[in-house]
């Protein structure tokens, strides 16, 4: 019998290994946000819609990625912006998404003591935005980014994001600050904005003045970063018995239960094999328990 429980074992993690869990990360309060931008125009990320080409770069840094911690074969899928509208405008933009990893926390400075950005990174998504203001006036919205192609993160790296939204002309915008996206308070200098009426982030990246990032050419150096909901996939969580998105005492407690019960209802068997070996067995408890002691 312990046999054929040892083969039941096996075959469950093949059937699971290839499976995607789906999860979010909330940086700042992104369904009850309260503070919007009322300063510059300058200081808006990820756009601010009031001239017809803006460029932002935002770092979210580890520390506000942690609960990608432990996962492999990440894959960032959505990236959505609340913004609160004030505005009767349609507002017409193509846009562009460009990922990258990094391993800084924040914008360089040259030696002449301006910011510098950084380069685009990878397209991972474009197209045409038409959004109607009028239709959700004086209400809270969100602006929803989807990543159309496949984009490996790796948790432990900083994520650089680059938006870029532009219109055909200037006449295409809205009026003062009647669109006001949602920001982070106190996560101030992780954002980085470009603005012009005549002149594309993609044209400025280009040209001789990049990477500097100063007034006098229409940038924003110290945002903070904006309210966003951060959605990805992943393979699995190594030590996530028990499907929470946390690895802890109760994994262990679940991973007992189910080697004396052989119930796997509600477990991730795929995350429960710690030793790695191909089966579910008393050594994962043990690989287990010394995860976590190594993590704390």
């Amino acid at each position: 019998m312990k046999k054929l429980l040892s083969l039941f074992f096996v075959a469950a993690l093949a059937m699971t290994a290839h499976a995607q869990f789906e999860g979010w990360i909330e940086v700042g309060d992104y369904y009850n946000p309260t503070e919007t931008y009322n300063g510059s125009y300058f200081d808006m990320a990820p756009t601010n819609f009031y001239l017809a080409h803006t460029g932002a770069q935002m770092i979210y840094t580890p520390d506000l990625l942690t609960r990608m911690e432990g996962k492999d074969g990440i894959q960032i899928k959505y990236l959505n912006f609340r913004f609160h509208c004030e505005s009767f405008e349609e507002i017409v933009r193509d846009a562009k998404v460009y990922l990258q990893e990094i391993d800084a926390t924040e914008f360089a400075v040259n030696e002449d003591g301006v910011k510098q950005f950084f380069t685009l990174g990878e397209l991972v998504a474009e197209g045409r935005y038409d959004i109607e203001l009028l239709e959700c006036y004086g209400e809270d919205q969100s602006l929803v980014m989807e990543i159309q192609e496949p984009f490996n993160f790796t948790y432990g790296k900083s994520l650089l994001v680059t938006i870029i939204f532009d219109a055909e002309d200037d006449d295409n915008c809205t009026m003062g600050s009647d669109y006001a996206p949602f920001y982070t308070s106190g996560i101030r200098g992780k954002a980085m904005t470009y603005t012009d009426n005549w002149t594309s982030f993609v044209d400025y990246a280009m040209g001789d003045h990049f990477p500097d990032a100063t007034a006098m050419l229409g940038c924003g150096t110290n945002v903070e970063l904006p309210v966003t909901e951060i959605g990805y996939t992943y393979g699995r969580m190594l030590g996530d018995v028990n499907g929470d998105e946390n690895v802890s005492i109760m994994d262990v407690n679940s991973l007992i239960n189910y080697l004396l019960s052989g119930d796997p209802t509600d477990l991730c068997l795929v995350n429960a094999d710690v030793y790695e070996d191909g089966k579910v067995s008393i050594a994962d408890v043990t690989s287990l328990i010394n995860l976590l002691l190594n993590q704390n």
